[in-house]
């Protein structure tokens, strides 16, 4: 296709740096593409748009199950206690294995178990479950900023989310923002190690998002990640979203935020944006 006709063919004078390519892969996107990228172990950067606000989607349930996990480690919650769940948590639309493989509702289900749905399969009745747990929006933003994080912003919960599309930028953040959490969250000792490595196993384990950034790295890599995700309507696709760690060949990470908002391309090209813009930080830091 001529998207990566183009990728396979940009000039020498293209890869100056890795800024310009970033530049280069979103002008595909035909919307606004934020980007943000740290190796983790160098603090070496690169960025696009970095600042920018977008709705984050599903990648809300990522500093939602922090904030659930930090509540766990000062003993309010235990992993394996159970929640019940009714019909009425269901969000309506949008999203949700646990809804559709129980739709009666009346059943009990684990903390833990929440938590891999909420980020392993990004189930919208999932999260909200963990956000009633956590005493409301409120309560996970209180902690995220807590953190240092202020370029996220946690406000609506999925059902209220996914009944008007327009309120979706009420839970925004900015990719530099995300890439903040994603260091404290793999350095800052902000959770157990129990809580943390739990975390990053149902990120990696994440089955959304095999087209973003893993879509393009060699196989194998190792990616902790966490997607977001709109509808389509009258052509435009609000957010296509994909944030998360990289490991390097050497062991090093690369913390990496994409966030395409507001895009009139089809899926596979947005997808595809996301990819490549993984795949230029992945090549540039493995060859530096």
């Amino acid at each position: 296709m001529l998207f990566g006709a183009l990728l396979a063919t940009l000039p020498v004078s293209a890869q100056t740096s890795l800024h310009q390519q970033f530049q280069d892969i979103a002008a595909q996107a035909k919307g606004r593409v934020a980007v943000y990228a740290q190796v983790l172990e160098t603090g070496d950067t690169a960025s696009l748009n970095a600042h920018v606000h977008a709705p984050m989607q599903s990648v809300y349930k990522f500093p939602i199950a922090m904030a659930v996990l930090h509540t766990v480690d000062q003993g309010k919650l235990k992993l394996d206690q159970p929640v019940h769940v009714t019909k009425a948590d269901y969000i309506r639309v949008g999203h949700s294995p646990l809804r559709d493989a129980h739709p009666d509702g009346n059943i009990d289900v684990t903390v833990r178990e929440l938590l891999r749905y909420n980020v392993a399969e990004s189930d919208g009745s999932a999260c909200d479950v963990l956000l009633h747990l956590l005493g409301g929006t409120a309560a996970a933003d209180k902690y995220i900023h807590s953190l240092g994080v202020k370029e996220i912003s946690i406000a609506t919960t999925e059902k209220v989310q996914t009944e008007n599309e327009r309120i979706q930028y009420r839970n925004w953040s900015t990719a530099a923002g995300l890439v903040q959490l994603l260091h404290i969250f793999y350095t800052g000792r902000k959770l157990s190690p129990s809580s943390q490595q739990l975390l990053m196993d149902l990120m990696v384990n994440s089955t959304p998002g095999a087209h973003r950034i893993k879509g393009q790295l060699p196989a194998g890599t190792v990616v902790a990640h966490k997607t977001g995700t709109s509808g389509t309507h009258d052509g435009l696709t609000r957010a296509t979203n994909d944030t998360g760690i990289i490991t390097l060949p050497n062991g090093q990470h690369v913390l990496l935020a994409v966030l395409v908002t507001d895009s009139r391309a089809d899926e596979a090209t947005r997808e595809q944006v996301i990819a490549a813009t993984a795949k230029a930080a992945f090549d540039h830091w493995t060859s530096h």
